[in-house]
């Protein structure tokens, strides 16, 4: 099972790190994608890391998140930067379970339990 760490309370402008590990899986073999659902609202995908390190960032996210992995800790970062209300949600890490790395959550076959972001105005 993936876990995140990282997350908590932060005032509109600031940042946080969300981090993913799994201890039993190379995380880098995989395509990583985060993922976030805000109350009464649909899961949405935030950005997703290939193998190869190439990116993907939804037009909310752009310019302020960023996602990277560091191989040697077998972990995958969300840095979020100039945070906004509207970011405040439950935010996962998965894993792809095929090939590409497009943001389509039906794609990700190993989830987190997902990690509280609140972010006040």
């Amino acid at each position: 099972q993936l876990l995140e760490s990282g997350g908590g309370s932060v005032q509109a402008g600031g940042s946080l790190r969300l981090s993913c590990t799994r201890s039993t899986v190379t995380l880098s073999n995989y395509c990583m994608g985060w993922f976030r659902q805000a109350p009464g609202k649909e899961r949405e995908g935030v950005a997703s890391i290939d193998f190869d390190g190439s990116t993907i960032y939804e037009d909310p996210v752009k310019g302020r998140f960023t996602i990277s992995q560091d191989t040697a800790e077998n972990t995958v970062y969300l840095q979020m930067n100039s945070l906004k209300p509207e970011d405040t949600a439950m935010y996962y890490c998965a894993a792809h379970s095929g090939w590409g790395c497009d943001l389509d959550s039906d794609d990700f076959g190993s989830w987190g339990q997902g990690i509280q972001v609140t972010v006040s105005s």
